[in-house]
Formats: C-alpha cells, structure tokens, sequence
C-alpha cells in the first residue's frame, strides 16, 4: 500500500527537543518556567504592534478566556462566523451565552459584514440588548476583511474577538491577522501551521488584559498565603514543556509558511487547465495569507464531478482530503440558534475540499497528487 499523504501532519524543526531537554534539566515541568516566558516572548515579537500574548493549553482555551475578560455572561449573545470549526463557538456555550451566527461572504470565505451589521440590528430589536462581542474567523489562513468588520463594530461599540487559531504569519494590509480584535486567539494544535503537540494563547492589547488572563487560567488563585479564591479559575496554562516545543517551532515559521505558500502555488498550477475546479486563494494584495490549508471548489455542472467523488477517488490512493468545515448553523447542536446571511457558506460546504498542505510534503508527494487529480479528471 502506498504510504499515507496526510492532509497537514505535525513538522518539527530540530531544535524543539533542546528546549524541551531543558526544561527536564531544570525541573521546569509546571505551568510556568523559562520556555513560556520565551515562547510568549517569541509570539509578542513576531505579532509585533506593542501586543501582550498569553501561552495557554488551546487555542479553544484563549476563545473562551477571551470571551470572559470581555465580560460574556449566560444570557448574553455573541455573534460567531458560521463557516468556521466548533471551536470557535463551543466557548459561546460554555459560558451559558448564545451564538448567533453569521454566513460568510465569497471572496474570503470570511464573515460577511453586510449580514453581521443585520444581524447586530436584528438582535437588538429583537432583544432589547446589543451582542456582547464578535468573532470573526480568518479561515484556513486567510485574512478576515478586517477594515469593514471593525468599522460595523465600532459604530454598534461591539468588541471583536479574533480567531486567528488558522491565521498566524498571514496579514491584511500589512497588518498581522491576531492583531487587530480587542483580544486574539491562537492555535498550536497538531495539525496548525506551528504546533505545541496541543496548546494556543490569547493576544491580548494591555498588560492588564494579559495579567488577568493569566491570573484566570492559573486557577484565579488570590495573593494570599493560603489557597484562596474570589473568582471561578481555569486549569488554562500552558506547560514550560509544551511551550519549549513552540520556542523550536518559532525558529521555523518563517520557513513554514513558505513552504504552505508553495504548496498552493502547485495547485493553482495543477488546476489552471482544469475547468470548474477554483483554488481558493487572495481577492486582491491587500490580503497575504499563509494558505494553512489549500482548498478548492468544484462546480459540477462545469467539471462533471463532484466534490465527494473527488474526495474518494484520492482516498483510493491513500491522499487524505477533506470537505470545508460545516457551518456551525447547519450543525445539530446549533441548529435552533439565530443565523443571518445567504446560502454562501453552505454552497463553500457542498463543493469545497481541503488538500493536503503540509509544509513536510516532499516533491514526491505532489507528483502522486499531480498523477491521481489529473488521473480523475481524465475519466
């Protein structure tokens, strides 16, 4: 059987095991130590923009830490982007809060901010009460239109919550996406353009914001001699061990995303000639994005297949694809919650597939995908 091709599989760069050795070496085995500091340290100057970042277990941790220092209570609304993982809206309902999800529009696959305004307009009549927050995703590594989405927050004085867990090293005129919310949050999952093995942080804009959040997710333990607690904590930080793998992980992000970028660039060159299949890539320059994953979109009635067949025909050959993530409206946990926009998001979903993208594809990899899509479409 031939070997696996794995859709974005975890790619070390050496130096990892070296910080983790030192942190063995040091007994710096706890949620705190050299390496979160420095990895912390990594993240701020790399963002840049005066940001203060928070290392903790997962990026699902920094939403919902985020969504607790913006003051999200049970009752409150939050407006989510509907194309996008749970992830980013699971956190909604752990605060006993409710999601109202917003479609995307076709350009960036990203919020649309004609439907999020409606929707801020609607939930207000509707509830006597604005949104508490909004969370804009930067989908598979591309960057929101951040200029319009915060122009409608800042007229309704609505705080915006990043999810920038797929868009770390991308940016929107010139601007790092994570950047631009009131807070950010990051992802080092396994499969995500750097990994921690699991882990995320939170970039917050003030030192207060950071402190807090760290103070949240260390147990919202007091200053006090004794174990004593005036605020429900969370068990949220991130590891000296887990972190040193992200202090090597840094050292090769730069290379990472270009590696990401080339992939995409052999699928454009691989579809260019292949009607009625889209790889999805930048509207215009103001949008650099780090192509975590490389995806496309086939309309059938032009290519004469479908998105599952083309799915299943590079499972045969052992190449792991998948289908665009399902909106959160049409999931069935969420399936009762207020939703405003068209059918944008649900057609991404029909007809878009994710390719395999990872940064460790070798050119043999690309040759038996370039062989199996051409292979299919030739049927």
């Amino acid at each position: 059987m031939k070997a696996k091709i794995w859709l974005s599989s975890p790619h070390l760069g050496g130096n990892e095991q070296k910080y983790v050795n030192e942190a063995f070496e040091s007994n710096w085995v706890a949620p705190l130590g050299p390496n979160v500091n420095g990895f912390e340290e990594d993240l701020e100057k790399f963002l840049g923009e005066e940001v203060q970042v928070a290392a903790l277990s997962a990026g699902t941790a920094a939403l919902h830490l985020g969504l607790v220092n913006l003051g999200v209570v049970a009752g409150d609304e939050v407006i989510c982007q509907t194309m996008t993982f749970s992830a980013s809206a699971n956190p909604i309902a752990y605060l006993g809060a409710k999601p109202v999800f917003v479609d995307s529009e076709a350009d960036t696959w990203n919020m649309c901010p004609v439907a999020l305004e409606e929707a801020i307009k609607s939930r207000a009549m509707a509830t006597g009460q604005k949104p508490k927050a909004i969370i804009p995703v930067h989908l598979y590594g591309m960057p929101a239109k951040m200029d319009e989405i915060l122009a409608v927050a800042k007229k309704y004085e609505i705080p915006v919550l990043e999810d920038a867990a797929e868009g770390l090293g991308s940016t929107y005129k010139g601007k790092m996406c994570g950047t631009f919310g009131t807070m950010a949050a990051l992802s080092f999952n396994g499969n995500k353009i750097i990994t921690t093995s699991g882990g995320g942080a939170l970039v917050c804009q003030t030192k207060d914001q950071k402190d807090q959040t760290v103070f949240l997710s260390t147990q919202a333990r007091d200053n006090a001699p004794h174990y004593q607690h005036s605020h429900i904590g969370y068990n949220y930080r991130m590891s000296n061990i887990v972190a040193g793998i992200g202090r090597g992980q840094m050292e090769v992000l730069a290379d990472r995303i270009a590696s990401r970028r080339a992939n995409h660039a052999f699928y454009v060159e691989l579809f260019k000639e292949i009607a009625g299949v889209t790889v999805f890539t930048e509207p215009t320059s103001d949008f650099y994005s780090n192509h975590w994953l490389s995806c496309i979109t086939l309309d059938e009635a032009v290519c004469g297949h479908s998105r599952e067949q083309l799915r299943l025909a590079l499972l045969e050959e052992n190449i792991e694809t998948r289908p665009l993530w399902k909106p959160m409206h049409m999931q069935p946990i969420f399936q009762d919650a207020p939703y405003y926009g068209g059918r944008v998001a649900e057609k991404l979903f029909e007809t878009g597939l994710c390719l395999p993208s990872g940064s460790n594809l070798s050119d043999e990899d690309r040759e038996r995908i370039a062989i199996a899509v051409r292979a299919f479409f030739k049927k």
